[in-house]
């Protein structure tokens, strides 16, 4: 193909390639072998998350090579560039967790770097772990240039006594370990089977959820989200992605083009019918405030509330990312909930095509095990529901995949921990009791630092066998592989003197997902002395450094835990200059 498809005046490259002041930037691309038709070309950065931390990451190198195929078939010049990653599963349970949600507002931080640096006309990004992929989504939104995500692909599923076992078994079975019911041996044997394989953890969890939410949302081309990572057939995917970000440069379509109230509808829809993570209650309120969408997280839990819950997927159900892969994946839930009038069909994506027209393709019908037909659902709300109350008056989160009514609503005394570690070891030891309500403050984005995740805390009460005779809350997070009653993303945190801060042990404590309730037992005014005597957020030991940084710029959950003011007061965007 010749570069006579691409208008290049209109596009940021010409600031390094075109006329003679930039002979010098010219010399050092010759430099890289590059040559003057690629020089001359439309510029694609291809970000990737790729490092060697964890096995969601690790296959993303390769997949990208394939990307940058894809964009030279298509008439431009790839480059290809990394960011951070940090991943969930080895921060999770110690002091790195208050780094991971960190990552993502400095994953789209440095791509956004990158992209401005060096005046690329449009971004493929590439990411394989939790907060990667809302990260990279945010950079193209912020700097909504023609943008296609690819996710890396789910880990294959392990294999013990002829079941199919994940991560979130070994997390769980330390809690079983603990109470004497699991030997060491058989721990043993778990973790070394458990992880098969390249790819992310491989239920429902946070990072297969968010690769739901890219192809849901039209950043991802359909179905690209299911192939696990080890099929090496993904590159074909890759492949796809290049050429198809230059059709979207030609077309000038971009990022927020793609990314609009609707079509954050529709990827909420996909949580939420799925048993997602609540992690998608962060996410798409900070990738709408990148876009200037005000959609925060009572709007995304009234969209929960209305979603019928019918995909089978682990940890509320039976299976993993390969089996929906294997169903017809996203595009076959996309259109049960098409038949039942819950999508937006008029939303753009990645393919040029609306939604509508892609569900159109679509010619497989539901398993009936993995898909359910939407009119008889594994139940009638979604998997993921919003709570409010005097408790959480800027809200809060529970995820009720899996869970009978009956479990849903709860009442006990508050028993109240300062951080995870006081917790964790509360629960190790057994120091609480059944009918508790366990609350886990200062852990909010601000008052964490770090808004960190409690699996290991509830992974160990599943073992002993507790996860439904107790239940948790937190201004922190849950991972998407937790199971149980567990109440996320309280606010106002504790840092910010939410009524988190004012609970003491012994406070009556109502958590009601059927009505969407969640409060204790205090007046107004019983509420109003206590903070009159609150002493103030508690102090941490990041005094310096990027996390102190993050703890002076962090917002609440409900608007999704963001770090600047968004696309609603720029006033310059990089796609135009």
């Amino acid at each position: 193909m010749t570069n006579s498809r691409f208008d290049k005046s209109r596009l940021p490259s010409r600031h390094v390639t075109e006329g003679p002041a930039r002979a010098p930037h010219r010399s050092y691309f010759y430099a890289m072998g590059i040559t003057e038709q690629e020089i001359h070309a439309p510029w694609v950065g291809v970000a990737t998350c790729w490092n060697e931390a964890a096995p969601c990451n690790i296959a993303l190198n390769r997949q990208a090579q394939s990307v940058k195929h894809g964009v030279k078939k298509g008439g431009g010049c790839p480059r290809e560039f990394t960011t951070i990653t940090v991943t969930d599963g080895i921060a999770m349970g110690h002091e790195g967790m208050r780094s991971s949600l960190a990552s993502r507002d400095a994953i789209a931080d440095t791509v956004e770097l990158t992209m401005r640096g060096h005046c690329y006309d449009a971004l493929v990004g590439l990411a394989g772990c939790d907060k990667s992929l809302p990260g990279m989504m945010m950079a193209m939104v912020r700097l909504n240039v023609p943008s296609v995500f690819i996710y890396g692909g789910s880990i294959l599923p392990g294999k013990l006594n002829g079941r199919d076992v994940v991560v979130q078994d070994v997390f769980e079975a330390v809690g079983q370990h603990q109470a004497g019911n699991l030997s060491d041996a058989e721990l043993d044997i778990l973790e070394r089977v458990a992880c098969p394989s390249a790819g992310a953890c491989g239920g429902q969890y946070t990072a297969n959820t968010m690769a739901c939410v890219s192809e849901a949302i039209g950043l991802a081309l359909p179905n690209s989200s299911g192939m696990p990572a080890p099929y090496e057939s993904r590159d074909q995917y890759g492949m796809a992605s290049g050429e198809a970000v230059m059709a979207l440069i030609e077309r000038n379509i971009r990022a927020r083009d793609i990314v609009t109230r609707k079509s954050l509808e529709n990827a909420a829809r996909v949580v939420a019918c799925t048993g997602g993570s609540t992690n998608g209650g962060l996410h798409l309120p900070a990738i709408a405030h990148e876009a200037g969408i005000d959609f925060d997280l009572f709007d995304v839990c009234d969209i929960f509330r209305d979603t019928p819950y019918f995909v089978n997927l682990r940890p509320g159900g039976d299976y993993v990312a390969k089996d929906l892969y294997e169903a017809g994946g996203v595009p076959v839930v996309m259109r049960e909930l098409r038949r039942a009038g819950l999508i937006h069909e008029d939303c753009i994506t990645a393919t040029g095509r609306t939604m509508g027209e892609e569900l159109d393709r679509v010619d497989r019908e539901v398993d009936g095990k993995v898909i359910h037909p939407v009119a008889t659902p594994l139940s009638a709300t979604g998997g993921v529901v919003g709570l409010k109350g005097n408790l959480a008056p800027d809200g809060a989160i529970v995820k009720v995949a899996g869970m009978k009514p009956e479990d849903q609503v709860f009442t006990g005394p508050a028993r109240v921990f300062e951080g995870e570690e006081q917790a964790f070891a509360a629960v190790q030891n057994r120091d609480y009791a059944e009918g508790d309500v366990i609350v886990i403050r200062n852990e909010g984005p601000a008052g964490g630092p770090g808004m960190r995740e409690m699996l290991a805390t509830t992974a160990a009460l599943s073992g002993q066998g507790m996860g439904k005779k107790v239940a948790l809350i937190t201004d922190g997070r849950f991972s998407g592989a937790t199971r149980g009653f567990c109440v996320g993303h309280v606010g106002p945190e504790a840092a910010h003197g939410g009524p988190i801060a004012l609970l003491k042990d012994g406070d009556m404590i109502t958590i009601d997902a059927i009505s969407g309730e969640i409060s204790v037992a205090l007046s107004d005014d019983e509420l109003a002395r206590r903070k009159g005597d609150w002493g103030g957020a508690r102090p941490t030991d990041y005094a310096a450094g990027a996390l102190w940084k993050y703890a002076q710029l962090v917002g609440g959950a409900r608007w999704g835990a963001v770090t600047h003011p968004g696309a609603a007061k720029e006033t310059h965007v990089y796609m135009d200059q």
